[in-house]
């Protein structure tokens, strides 16, 4: 039979070998559809047994049985009377034979196997749950079945000429060939380990899930039933067919005909077949990056700067990487059809500089709100064992059923901002699996489940580059904020490269990072006040809005107290608010208490004065211009 009726390599394998073995194990994609041409430009899909029926019926065997657990004998090609004829037994109309006891199954078999009359093939459907519905007999029907692959032999059946075969099949001569037993498993080691191991008589014959060729000739076949096929110009036809093709890539071909069947439900056109496709992976049919707010995409560097202040290079860099991302750019230099991510951000700087609020201040832009983001903090996975917080548990392992943190988060929301803090905590071996991710746009569960990360926008952050570790364990700060910007951006990237090139050998990563790093600066003085006068109206608005105490803050002491909060920039935001906590929040909070000031007293305040002594800090509060 040519490859043309046959495309898929492991079937011309169960061909070519039919003489020479008398077994074959079939195991992985077996419960896909198969395609197989029925005549001239006609391909239609098949299940496997019905596939595998239509096949050996081409290749002249008469006879083609089916086998399930519970349920017995079933004729998949050829007659009753055929069938009584081979074995003794008499089957019913509808071509089923119910053998409840699996000595009673191995006694047909023998027959069917032995049989010199036709030419016969029986395929073991389900045969993974062989072992745990029909205990506790299946041992020895194992070892029957062990045995009659090293008994059985090829076989001319007793008959002149050819045999008969369907009308308009292909002649076919006879020769030598075995009555094969086929068995369909989910996973090879479903049979005793002793069964297969080195015997000669037995193929071993992995189904893959289908690649470009076999997707290709499925989609040529499907696609003309979707509206608006033939309306379109052949150039334009084809291009649409190789974007079906192309982002089916790890689809079952089962999943790749529902895709079809979907469109068609939903009255997408052939032209929205990457719609199409999108909707099938990610369950949803709206795509909500084409819903964004374009105005506000366009207003991105002004938006952002309000919430993170004095990173006009980084929020620069990170709205040209978001206004990419609307129009579905990335990775298109590379692949006319990329499944990448939306976006790659890798943000990098000291401490406290707003790496983190800017990545929720992109959330906030792009979908509404600034929590709508999935976090992970990557130093919680410093264990090489620890990827399966993410991706699950292996089988076998308590938490399997439950799946990943990640998986299921993506699963449950294709369209977020995932953000990785301090990347560079995590295990190298864990690093790995962002090679698919942002390579692909996928990830596999410990479930077999595919999760799709082509809407979602990755953020890594990291303080690569700020900080060197010592052979004594000491650190030594590299870059101060007495450097220019220029400096401490190729300081901290050259750091970024360092690391994944030789500290930890994964160049492969930072490669598909690519120029996505953006640097953060150090909180320099300017931006420090403004970051100190933001701040401090958060106070006075909660203080005002739950307690209804409205306090004014005297211009001397306001100016004192910025200086004594932004003394150290060290620590970057998070330093200043800190320090405005212990410096002006709790004597605050004490002052309250000891003026006995109630909440819901319209009560107005004035700070005139901060002061340090033995016991700390200390504030000057007055009321109605009288101290208290």
């Amino acid at each position: 039979m040519s490859a043309e009726f046959i495309p898929l390599k492991w079937a011309r394998e169960l061909l070519r070998f039919l003489p020479v073995k008398s077994q074959f194990i079939l195991w992985g994609n077996v419960n896909d559809v198969y395609p197989l041409q029925i005549e001239q430009g006609v391909v239609c899909t098949f299940r496997l047994c019905d596939f595998l029926q239509e096949t050996l019926k081409r290749e002249g065997y008469s006879l083609v049985v089916k086998y399930e657990p519970l349920i017995g004998f079933s004729l998949l090609e050829g007659s009753p009377a055929l069938f009584n004829d081979v074995t003794g037994e008499q089957i019913d109309c509808n071509g089923n034979l119910i053998k409840a006891k699996l000595s009673d199954v191995a006694n047909v078999i023998e027959k069917l196997v032995e049989t010199d009359k036709v030419h016969v093939a029986i395929i073991l459907n389900f045969a993974s749950r062989i072992q745990e519905l029909c205990r506790p007999d299946s041992e020895d029907f194992f070892y029957r079945m062990f045995r009659l692959a090293g008994n059985a032999s090829p076989k001319i059946p007793n008959r002149s000429g050819r045999e008969p075969i369907s009308p308009g099949a292909p002649a076919t001569p006879l020769y030598p060939r075995f009555n094969p037993i086929m068995w369909i498993l989910d996973k090879e080691n479903d049979l005793p380990a002793w069964f297969a191991l080195e015997n000669q008589k037995i193929r071993v014959l992995p189904l893959p899930r289908p690649d470009y060729e076999i997707r290709r000739r499925i989609v040529e076949s499907i696609a003309p039933k979707m509206i608006g096929f033939d309306d379109m110009d052949e150039n334009r036809r084809r291009e649409n067919l190789s974007i079906f093709v192309s982002q089916t890539r790890g689809l079952f071909a089962e999943e790749i005909v529902s895709i079809v069947q979907l469109a068609r439900k939903e009255e997408l056109r052939f032209a929205e077949v990457a719609d199409a496709i999108r909707g099938y992976k990610l369950g949803v049919v709206e795509n909500l990056w084409s819903k964004l707010d374009l105005g506000k995409i366009a207003d991105a560097e002004t938006l952002l700067s309000e919430k993170v202040m004095g990173q006009n290079h980084a929020i620069r860099h990170a709205a040209d990487i978001l206004k990419r991302s609307v129009f579905n750019l990335s990775g298109a230099q590379f692949s006319r059809y990329s499944q990448r991510p939306k976006g790659v951000l890798f943000f990098a700087g000291p401490t406290g500089v707003g790496k983190t609020e800017l990545a929720k201040s992109i959330t906030e832009l792009v979908f509404g709100s600034p929590t709508s983001y999935i976090r992970f903090d990557m130093s919680e996975f410093g264990q090489e064992h620890s990827d399966q917080r993410l991706v699950g548990a292996p089988p076998g392992y308590v938490g399997y059923d439950v799946g990943g943190e990640l998986t299921n988060a993506v699963k449950q929301n294709p369209f977020s901002v995932v953000l990785f803090d301090e990347i560079e905590k995590a295990n190298p071996k864990i690093l790995d699996m962002f090679l698919q991710i942002l390579d692909d746009g996928r990830l596999s569960s410990s479930r077999g489940e595919t999760v799709y990360f082509s809407e979602c926008l990755i953020i890594f952050t990291s303080n690569l580059g700020v900080y060197e570790q010592l052979p004594d364990g000491e650190k030594l700060q590299i870059v101060s904020p007495d450097m220019e910007y220029e400096k401490v951006s190729d300081k901290i990237v050259g750091a970024i490269n360092d690391f994944f090139k030789y500290k930890i050998n994964r160049p492969e990563i930072l490669n598909r990072i690519g120029k996505n790093i953006v640097v953060f600066d150090f909180i320099r003085t300017g931006t420090a006040e403004r970051i100190f006068n933001a701040m401090l109206a958060n106070v006075l608005f909660r203080l005002e809005d739950t307690h209804g105490i409205t306090l004014d803050v005297d211009e001397a002491a306001r100016k004192k107290l910025a200086e004594f909060v932004c003394a150290d920039l060290s620590m970057g935001g998070r330093g200043i608010g800190n320090n405005l906590e212990e410096i002006f929040i709790n004597p605050l909070s004490r002052a309250l208490f000891e003026k006995d000031i109630h909440s819901g007293e319209k009560t107005h305040l004035i700070l005139t004065g901060i002061n340090k002594n033995d016991d700390g800090w200390s504030i000057e509060i007055v009321r109605n211009e009288k101290n208290i």
